[in-house]
């Protein structure tokens, strides 16, 4: 029998759990540090069947860490639970929500949940079977979609104990991310201001949204001057309430993003800079929140080859014609990026519907960002997708919110489980695998050093202050 074998088994024959698993996860969406369903079902599978579970870890309501077996290797699975926003949606293929503006899960964490906790009692079936050392670590992580959670976590000393960490998700395709997703951060810039009669005192205001709207064009100047890869995007929250009044308060709130956190670092510093100047223009007095943020993602090559070579391993379940017309339908309402995606993708059937083959990891770099990239720069960590929706489907969207309750996604949810597991079980019988690993991990973070990028009250979401 070879490795993977009874891990993999035992996925498939367990698969309705996994299944009920991510549809009730579906079904009642909660969002960043609110998935206090979630994280109790999640913790009861794994308690049933065998781990050590702390719930609430780190002080965070719902966060968890549950551990199966002993000695090393130590293999971390990453899951994650948060729905989104306004991304209510049902199982049909047109956009129709369950509830007006209610969350959703847009962004398929339900299926990542499921799959992680089934990876995991996989490779626990196996560990007890082989009676081979080696300890799986479930980490349940709220809030990604705000991407702080992992950061909050990684305070509270978790990922520190993993010889390595793997991070399924949902995606498009079957894919290894050999790439660098940018990190982000957000900061609320708050201006307070004097108020007036704005017709008949205008001259004894000093207007708080003045000086957001300086900061916001001084910022757009700014764009010409930063590197490249920087992204930065904002929103006014705050701009007075009425015309006829000199609004004495206004605030806007931004976001950076870059490849490395020193760009990063950089770009905030000269946004800080424009605001304190538009306040000096307008005679406002300014206040910084720092709302937290997330590290870019780190590639490690040694995990990026072994996952790759994992998916190519495990055979794919192929779609219905159910479940390509219902993909089809989907398609049908988005079709330009269906055209781009069928194309990207190097599909030789032009009505690809929904992706499958494996294709080869991803080198091209995403703007996107995620707080895996925390856990990536404390120990070895590989990203990898594979695809539970249709094709065209965009991030953060109603058609990925259909597609993850259905058939679909758990067909794709079931293929990741299974690599996770094999990939696991690679690491902990091969120790060059993890030592090489481990190697190209120091040679990416030579003269860095990970600090979590904390919101700056992280008592707001539940995690109990920033005292340890």
């Amino acid at each position: 029998m070879k490795s993977g074998d009874i891990a993999i088994k035992s996925i498939q024959e367990h698969a309705d759990v996994y299944r009920k698993l991510a549809r009730d996860v579906w079904e009642t969406p909660e969002t960043a540090f609110g998935e206090f369903h979630a994280s109790d079902r999640c913790s009861r599978l794994l308690e049933d069947n065998g781990f050590d579970v702390t719930r609430c870890y780190g002080g965070i309501p719902t966060a968890i860490r549950a551990t199966y077996g002993s000695g090393g290797p130590v293999i971390g699975l990453l899951a994650e639970y948060d729905a989104l926003p306004g991304q209510s949606q049902r199982d049909v293929p047109y956009q129709e929500p369950v509830q007006e503006g209610a969350c959703g899960h847009g962004c398929g964490h339900n299926l990542l949940c499921a799959a992680m906790a089934a990876a995991a009692i996989g490779i626990k079936e196996e560990l007890a079977a082989s009676k081979r050392p080696g300890t799986v670590v479930f980490y349940g992580c709220p809030a990604e979609e705000v991407l702080v959670g992992k950061g909050i976590m990684a305070h509270k000393g978790a990922f520190r104990e993993l010889d390595a960490a793997l991070a399924w998700h949902p995606g498009r395709y079957n894919r290894v991310a050999a790439n660098i997703s940018t990190g982000v951060n957000g900061t609320k810039f708050h201006f307070k201001g004097i108020t007036a009669h704005a017709a008949v005192e205008p001259e004894m205001g000093r207007s708080a949204l003045d000086a957001v709207e300086l900061m916001d064009s001084g910022v757009n100047y700014l764009r010409e001057h930063v590197p490249s890869d920087v992204r930065i995007h904002y929103v006014i929250t705050d701009g007075g309430t009425a015309p006829n009044i000199v609004p004495d308060h206004a605030s806007v709130w931004y976001y950076d993003r870059a490849l490395t956190r020193e760009t990063m670092a950089r770009t905030e510093a000269r946004i800080l800079k424009v605001a304190r100047g538009a306040a000096l223009m307008t005679e406002t007095q300014l206040t910084v929140e720092n709302m937290g943020g997330c590290y870019p993602t780190l590639s490690n090559p040694v995990l990026v080859r072994l996952l790759d070579t994992c998916m190519r391993q495990i055979k794919q379940e192929p779609w219905t014609p159910q479940e390509i017309e219902y993909a089809g339908k989907i398609n049908a309402s988005i079709p330009e990026i269906w055209k781009s995606c069928v194309k990207f993708s190097g599909s030789a059937d032009p009505d690809t519907q929904i992706f499958c083959g494996v294709m080869e990891p991803d080198s091209d770099n995403d703007y996107g960002s995620t707080d895996v990239g925390d856990v990536g720069h404390i120990v070895p960590t590989v990203f990898y997708k594979t695809a539970c929706y249709n094709i065209a489907a965009p991030g953060h969207s109603w058609q990925v919110a259909a597609c993850v309750g259905t058939s679909i996604g758990m067909k794709g949810m079931l293929y990741g489980a299974k690599i996770t597991a094999l990939a696991a079980l690679r690491l902990m019988e091969d120790p060059k695998l993890v030592s090489d690993a481990k190697a190209a991990f120091l040679r990416q973070m030579e003269g860095c050093v990970y600090e979590p990028m904390l919101p700056q009250d992280d008592s707001a979401y539940g995690a109990g202050g920033r005292k340890s």
